[in-house]
């Protein structure tokens, strides 16, 4: 044992901790997010763990998302997931032979040959690759690292602006709560009552094997889950002619939508270009964020239902991300503050972490995955979010807490917002990386792009 093991502090504890769980699920060319539950690379894991990455690592950070992006469509979209061959089939559901990728997806350009899922994840990848490259300018510069992935980046964002825009708004919409990266939030329970569900005895959820059933999603979910995915599929993931039965545009997707385009217009600048077109887009999709999501009542965004036509009225933490775009109103910014103290998110008073669901709400459960407890990735979304609206106090505060409770849960998938308990599965790969980052630069580190920078916002 090191004399860094052997130390009584509480951080150097954190740190040595979280370098292990990166070290040990490191597979060559990217991290999985847990060697039992999650063994392949996930998209939206791969940004977080990259953003962790470059403070111990920074070429390893630039391979994560130069791997991922290597499985990008021609159409642009990043999808959810790549897999690995060597991985048994068995050892999660839905398998390469679920998805056929690679035949079904050949209208889209899906790689020939690399088997993903036809879904996507959040955009956090332009934020994820331009923090990866200020962490080493140097070796990004020599290796190129900013002007390969730019293009792949851009198309990403086109991809999901473009063909994703399902409301005819200007938003991007998901049509599949999977690619919300909040999988079973009770948000989706409204839209998702329209669909019939497989058979539970039609498929064998892995998850299981692995999990408390009570950590994870019913059957029933699951079996609609499934639907909605063969759906897609059978459609040949196409968008304009899919008739999806499921479209939602989810404020945490295009909060970061909106914050990947500054990163983009950031990307753009250092490598020579005219940033103008990225930023044109930030003030378009904002004010559609604002004008569309926004609902003044609750003091929070909230989804809504493409099919159906109307907002869904669940309180997720979702709501929450848009803290992180310096474009806000002033009078939408400090509502959302009040939102994340007041009794449904119960910040800096009943709860150490913001829960993934409203506290009050009728369908909250702090055990059950994405229904009310706490994640890590997205309560590091809020802390940048609280301290790029000057709301420093309750910033070092959530700060602490993560950090202690990472170490103290063994980097636990998540946790219950208010005991801090572990729940989920242990030595999970984004929950060791924002420790690292919140460690390893202080309440400064991760300056998100566009600091400082505000835009005009037309509010109705």
């Amino acid at each position: 044992m090191d004399r860094a093991d052997q130390s009584t502090s509480p951080h150097t504890t954190a740190y040595n901790g979280a370098r292990r769980v990166l070290t040990g699920n490191w597979v060559g060319a990217s991290t999985v997010p847990s060697r039992s539950l999650y063994p392949h690379q996930w998209s939206w894991d791969s940004a977080f763990v990259a953003i962790g990455l470059r403070h111990l690592w920074p070429l390893r950070a630039q391979r994560e998302l130069e791997t991922l992006l290597a499985a990008q469509w021609d159409d642009g979209r990043v999808p959810h997931i790549v897999f690995n061959p060597s991985v048994p089939l068995a050892a999660y559901f839905p398998s390469p032979d679920f998805w056929r990728s690679s035949s079904a997806g050949a209208a889209c350009g899906a790689p020939r040959g690399t088997e993903t899922s036809g879904l996507v994840q959040p955009p956090v990848h332009a934020l994820a690759a331009w923090l990866v490259h200020r962490a080493d300018p140097a070796s990004s510069r020599q290796r190129g690292f900013l002007r390969r992935v730019y293009p792949r980046l851009v198309a990403w964002q086109r991809y999901l602006t473009g063909a994703r825009d399902l409301g005819g708004h200007g938003l991007a919409s998901i049509v599949h709560p999977w690619e919300s990266g909040m999988d079973n939030s009770p948000c989706w329970d409204p839209p998702l009552s329209r669909i019939e569900p497989v058979g539970s005895d039609t498929f064998h959820r892995a998850d299981l094997d692995h999990s408390r059933a009570d950590d994870r999603p019913t059957d029933l979910d699951y079996g609609r889950y499934v639907r909605l995915a063969e759906n897609y599929r059978d459609h040949g993931y196409r968008d304009h002619d899919c008739g999806h039965p499921f479209a939602v545009e989810d404020p945490g997707v295009n909060a970061l939508l909106v914050l990947s385009e500054y990163a983009l217009a950031e990307i753009a600048g250092a490598l020579g270009r005219d940033p103008a077109d990225h930023l044109v887009r930030v003030e378009e999709l904002t004010n559609a964020l604002v004008k569309r999501l926004w609902d003044e009542e609750s003091g929070l965004f909230l989804p809504f239902d493409v099919i159906a036509g109307e907002t869904v009225r669940e309180h997720s933490a979702a709501g929450l991300i848009p803290l992180v775009l310096p474009g806000l109103p002033e009078r939408t910014a400090r509502a959302l503050v009040r939102t994340a103290r007041g009794p449904r998110f119960g910040l800096g008073d009943t709860t150490r972490m913001v829960p993934s669901y409203d506290l009050t709400g009728h369908a909250h459960d702090p055990s059950r995955y994405w229904r009310g407890p706490a994640w890590f990735n997205v309560n590091w979304l809020v802390e940048r979010g609280l301290r790029r609206q000057g709301e420093l106090s309750l910033a070092n505060g959530l700060r602490a807490e993560l950090i202690h409770l990472a170490a103290r849960s063994h980097y636990a998938e998540y946790v219950d917002p208010v005991s801090g308990e572990a729940r989920g599965t242990r030595d999970f790969s984004w929950t060791a990386a924002v420790t690292i980052d919140l460690l390893t630069g202080g309440p400064s580190a991760a300056a998100l792009p566009a600091e400082g920078r505000r835009i005009a916002v037309a509010v109705d």
